[in-house]
């Protein structure tokens, strides 16, 4: 295709039979998140990943929010009132499942400084025979 065409094309906007091919087919784009080394850098992945989709959803919720209040008040009618009083129920569920998610990250990072050090009492699982062959090997 020339040039030209192409101008043509974008100026009435044609879209090229093979763009619209691509266009119209079910091909997502994806992220490639490469593997994490430890446990400890999948739960933070994860930690991030969702605190970004609260962040997004109640800054979502915040614009949705803003637009039924508007929409209410011009209408005056008292479905759109309900739907943007649960729709700010809803926010502030999510604001709320952000807190929760910042305490448990709380409490998974705080496990491993609160674990004992020392082992005091240890507990032998056997016979008196192989507990004195035990103390005799040392």
């Amino acid at each position: 295709m020339s040039t030209t065409d192409s101008i043509i094309n974008e100026t009435l906007g044609i879209i090229n039979p093979v763009d619209k091919a691509i266009a119209g087919s079910s091909i997502k784009k994806t992220k490639i998140i490469s593997q994490p080394s430890t446990i400890e850098d999948d739960i933070d992945n994860d930690y991030k990943y969702q605190r970004e989709n609260f962040y997004g959803l109640v800054e979502r919720g915040q614009d949705a929010i803003d637009g039924i209040l508007e929409l209410a008040k011009e209408g005056e009618h008292p479905r759109a009132y309900e739907v943007a009083g649960n729709l700010i129920k809803q926010v502030a569920e999510v604001t709320e499942k952000l807190g929760d998610l910042q305490e448990k990250m709380r409490k998974l990072k705080e496990v491993p400084n609160s674990a004992p050090k020392n082992v005091t009492n240890a507990l032998f699982v056997g016979s008196t025979a192989e507990l004195q062959k035990m103390l005799k090997g040392k």
